[in-house]
């Protein structure tokens, strides 16, 4: 899953950048307001992790635009305003929840994982082909009943081509479900990880038409 980061201070937003790849989810990170609408635009996300004192455009005036451009994207703000009339406020303008500053990275990742059930109901939200069963949410994998470990990105990959179960996924498409920005892409990176998914699976899970992409038949 795809997260975007909004967050100006650079130690707490390399923190959390790190902590939250280590949990599997692609992260694009921010550090100012004005250019979030522009990259929901472009990208398509999961959640919005939201710190409130932004330079430029407030983490406020970020999420009322968001709200009135009819975003339903799960919004998660940071703060270090505690006043209860603060979190009324930030949760009136259309957050869906609000943690205080400092905050334990256990706590952030339970917030994280709450928001995105609740965004997309946790068994509707299963993905099930064959003899597998991925959960986005709680990322985990299994096959034949067995539970699967997976590389981050091998289950990104993975999850990708559910998805999209019976259509082919072009390698650019793959490529950036996978990578975040600025980060360097090898040249056959998405064929080694449908190599790895392969061996992990079956050899005849995904289909590889050249030219056009990827697909695991349904």
């Amino acid at each position: 899953m795809r997260v975007l980061l909004v967050e100006d201070d650079m130690q707490l937003g390399q923190t959390l950048e790190t902590a939250l790849r280590l949990e599997q989810y692609a992260v694009d990170w921010l550090r100012s307001g004005e250019p979030v609408r522009a990259t929901l635009r472009a990208t398509p996300y999961d959640i919005l992790i939201l710190d409130l004192g932004l330079p430029g455009v407030p983490g406020m005036e970020v999420l009322r635009q968001l709200r009135a451009d009819k975003h339903t994207l799960p919004v998660l703000l940071l703060t270090a305003r505690n006043t209860l009339a603060d979190k009324v406020d930030g949760l009136d303008t259309g957050a869906d929840d609000y943690l205080t500053k400092p905050f334990d990275m256990d706590e952030i990742f339970a917030r994280v994982r709450s928001l995105l059930r609740r965004g997309s109901g946790h068994k509707v939200n299963r993905l099930s082909v064959a003899d597998i069963v991925l959960d986005p949410v709680e990322r985990v994998v299994e096959f034949q009943g067995v539970g699967v470990d997976l590389t981050a990105r091998e289950f990104a990959v993975l999850e990708i081509l559910l998805r999209n179960a019976g259509r082919f996924v072009s390698r650019p498409r793959l490529e950036e479900g996978i990578y975040a920005w600025g980060e360097e892409i090898g040249s056959n990176a998405v064929e080694v990880y449908i190599s790895r998914l392969r061996k992990r699976f079956g050899s005849d899970l995904i289909e590889t038409m050249r030219g056009v992409g990827y697909r695991i038949p349904t």
